[in-house]
């Protein structure tokens, strides 16, 4: 292929990656930059086989740059085979988790790339590349490692607490230094031996890394593990001296990191007391054993009555509802509302769910009015005037503990005022907490009346109720 056909190719593709940012700001245009996107990673990889021949100074033709073709196509035939259906299947709920994995994946082969591109180059690779190489294999591998941890979390096969010990902070503080100490040990060597120590203590350190993040801050986790996958990815783009790589990686660390800055402060506080609080956390004290308190229980009725005879309704998801897969229900619920002229909107709190814009895709598939998801900001001056607020499925969000209880894990994050409202209807399954695992006083309070079971169930039986009244 001619280089300037090459290059103008290769222009495009990268326009169609900031194309595709810029249509995944919006719920409404997220579909078409989602495949802009996808058109644009396609056209690259196709377009690497048809890479022009390379001129040396002696003006001879040199080879493209791609060996063992019939093992890259096998390799991109096993994904293909492996990932359209496990994308087909996945569930909402379980795409936080996905998310993580794909994190973790493109860390690591970042960082494997750039070892086999070291070890071929062995003596003759120049400074700036072991440079590139050793900045690719530790943020790769401290991506990789941490990602399988959030999965872990995400999952729930490993607790969603923070995991802190004694003398963790030292640890993770000790670890970093063997990691930069073994990385100009690299550099001076260019070793080997070296090499290998550096990824396994930034595999350690990707694991210390996460584990005293706890559950509700998972999400602002995944994003900055996918601002560093970006960064490894750019990394390694200048290893290969691959400019569609360096592009595409510095587009997503770059928009991975505002995304975790924007998150952080949905949160309410600085990042590192976001990944390391939970070592400056004050125990919280346990509730007396077998303790009970009461709480106000209705049925399906009771809370069509009260939707039935409001002025306005506020619904806020979270991640229950997706688990319940009741956002079509919601929506029946809502239209229905809609229909006896009453004000209905969705209050969508920044981290609602357990990944950004979780809840705005999930209503988005029930094809729910976008003017209808009020963002945390618009909506909480809302509720004194708001009759109704139905909560369903989430806990963490709307939980007063993260204004009235110093040290708890979620203290200082903004949240939604519900508890101005007049009156607050939580769908629950059960008293369990919420994924912070703290109990939320806000179930306590006289004006909130609690319907248990699972939220389709109960949304369809309320929906039900409506229609009779």
């Amino acid at each position: 292929m001619n280089r300037n056909l090459y290059d103008l190719l290769g222009l495009c593709i990268a326009v169609s990656f900031i194309l595709a940012l810029k249509g995944l700001a919006s719920p409404k245009s997220a579909r078409r930059g989602n495949l802009i996107g996808a058109a644009g990673a396609t056209a690259a990889t196709v377009l690497v086989f048809f890479a022009p021949q390379e001129i040396s100074q002696s003006g001879t033709a040199t080879a493209s740059g791609h060996h063992h073709t019939l093992l890259i196509l096998l390799a991109i035939l096993f994904g293909v085979v492996v990932g359209v259906p496990a994308a087909r299947k996945i569930q909402m709920t379980q795409m936080p988790q996905l998310v993580a994995l794909f994190n973790g994946v493109g860390g690591g082969a970042a960082a494997l790339v750039s070892i086999v591109e070291y070890l071929k180059l062995g003596s003759a690779a120049s400074t700036p590349d072991v440079v590139a190489t050793v900045f690719t294999v530790i943020v790769g591998c401290v991506s990789f490692a941490g990602s399988v941890v959030t999965f872990l979390k995400l999952q729930e096969i490993m607790t969603t607490r923070p995991v802190v010990f004694a003398g963790g902070r030292f640890l993770i503080a000790g670890t970093l230094i063997g990691v930069l100490a073994s990385a100009a040990w690299v550099i001076h060597s260019m070793g080997n031996t070296s090499l290998l120590v550096m990824g396994l203590l930034s595999l350690l350190f990707g694991v210390l890394f996460v584990l005293p993040v706890g559950g509700a801050d998972v999400p602002i986790v995944i994003s900055l593990l996918n601002a560093f996958t970006g960064l490894t990815v750019a990394a390694s783009g200048y290893v290969l001296q691959a400019t569609l790589l360096i592009v595409a990686g510095t587009l997503v660390g770059a928009s991975g990191t505002i995304l975790t800055r924007l998150m952080a402060t949905a949160m309410g506080r600085s990042l590192f007391s976001t990944l390391f609080g939970a070592f400056t956390a004050k125990p919280q004290a346990a509730a007396a054993a077998g303790e009970a308190r009461p709480v106000k229980s209705g049925s399906p009725d009771d809370v069509a009555i009260l939707l039935n005879y409001a002025q306005r309704v506020v619904i806020v998801p979270g991640f229950g509802l997706a688990v319940a897969q009741a956002q079509h229900t919601v929506r029946e619920m809502a239209d229905l509302l809609t229909s006896k002229g009453i004000d209905v909107a969705y209050g969508i709190h920044p981290v609602a769910g357990r990944m950004p814009g979780h809840m705005n895709v999930l209503l988005a598939e029930a094809n729910v009015p976008y003017e209808q998801l009020v963002e945390m900001d618009e909506i909480n001056p809302t509720f004194p005037q708001t009759d109704v607020v139905l909560v369903v499925g989430a806990n963490d969000v709307v939980n007063p503990a993260a204004r009235t209880t110093p040290g708890c894990p979620i203290f200082g994050m903004p949240i939604l005022d519900v508890s101005q409202a007049g009156n607050v209807i939580f769908l629950k399954r059960s008293m369990r907490p919420g994924f912070a695992g703290i109990e939320n006083e806000l179930l306590y309070d006289p004006k909130t009346t609690l319907l248990f079971g699972d939220a389709k169930d109960s949304l369809t039986k309320v929906v039900s109720a409506l229609k009779n009244l």
